[in-house]
């Protein structure tokens, strides 16, 4: 019987240090400046990411644009990766140099987006499909910029095209100095069988540092990643929305450290100050709403009756104030039970 791999506790991307060797995702309207704020608060991530940028948004240079919002990150905020997509490569070149020139760590290329929006452009995973043409990007981008260049994609574009070894091993070739892949293909979008065989693949056949990414959500998927593949490092995206500290609890586990916990109060504090940044961010309540209910909708699965006593009430909320409202008592709740009163729900279960 073979030992366990050692779990990675850092990776370079060049002379980068990732440290702990936890990655927050990509996330298209969730990982703005805010939430990056509500991970770095609570610590764990050794790389975050903004959201995926289009690159010919950024080329344009408009002045007020919403790409800068986007491309938005905090001084401290070190080291920082900012993702551009799209499908021509001068385009991206020029929309490199731009990120570049904002003060990007890293810049990254978006090849594992499934979004119809972001593949009707030949942009994101649609570029999984055409790797002659996924290469001339990485290559004019890598002649644009000076910076670390990293790539991420998805095994493939669908079961038949699981190409994610080879035309990581071409990008390696190009210039990129790290690869992130998630095991599912562009037409598995959020479904599929898990199946990480190209992500191992991959970190046998390439010498720069592949990173596993795809259903990372807590200490037992990310050892079990580490386990399957022997990746440099993971990456956590939708589970950092369902748990903020899990990129903390993952780094405080491979670092051989007492993971951290959190309780009622603690998670409490954590979302409302989330809801009050975003209603200092956005002009509107409506969208700072909005944006909070997307990410809450996450946020309280595997919460005691958080699906029955807060989600619903934050989705139904029609204002920040009833959001903050419906919060307060669920916690209130929760702090009941966890303090060993087993029936502090009932009541409010059985209205």
């Amino acid at each position: 019987m073979s030992s366990p791999r050692p779990l990675p506790t850092a990776f370079r991307v060049r002379d980068i240090v990732v440290s702990p060797a936890v990655v927050l995702a990509p996330m298209e309207g969730v990982t703005d400046l805010t939430f990056r704020r509500v991970i770095r608060s609570i610590g764990g991530a050794g790389l975050t990411y903004t959201e995926f940028i289009a690159s010919k948004a950024v080329a344009g240079a408009k002045r007020g644009s919403k790409w800068r919002r986007m491309a938005e990150f905090d001084p401290d905020e070190r080291p920082v990766a900012l993702q551009i997509f799209g499908k021509e490569p001068e385009i991206m070149a020029e929309a490199a140099r731009v990120v570049q020139d904002l003060g990007a760590s890293i810049v990254d290329i978006n090849m594992g987006c499934p979004s119809k929006r972001v593949c009707k452009s030949s942009g994101g995973s649609a570029l999984m499909a055409d790797p002659d043409l996924a290469v001339a990007i990485v290559r004019a981008v890598r002649a644009a910029i000076t910076v670390p260049l990293t790539v991420k994609m998805r095994s493939g574009f669908d079961p038949a095209r699981r190409n994610a070894p080879e035309l990581a091993w071409r990008c390696q070739e190009e210039g990129a100095e790290a690869i992130t892949i998630h095991w599912r293909t562009r037409e598995d979008r959020y479904g599929g069988v898990r199946a990480v065989d190209k992500i191992r693949e991959a970190v046998d056949r390439l010498t720069i540092p592949v990173i596993g990414n795809g259903d990372v959500i807590d200490i037992p998927s990310a050892v079990q990643m580490v386990e399957d593949t022997g990746c440099a490092g993971v990456m956590v995206g939708r589970g950092a929305m369902r748990n903020p500290w899990a990129i903390r609890q993952i780094g405080d586990h491979f670092a051989g450290r007492p993971i951290t916990q959190v309780d009622a109060a603690e998670k409490e504090r954590v979302l409302l100050r989330f809801l009050a940044s975003l209603r200092a961010v956005f002009n509107r309540e409506k969208a700072a709403l909005g944006r909070f209910k997307k990410v809450a909708n996450h946020f309280t699965r595997g919460l005691p009756h958080g699906a029955t006593l807060l989600r619903m009430a934050v989705l139904r909320s029609e204002t920040p104030d009833e959001a903050i409202g419906a919060v307060k008592a669920y916690f209130e709740l929760y702090r009941a039970f966890e303090a060993g009163d087993p029936g502090a729900f009932d009541a409010a279960l059985a209205a």
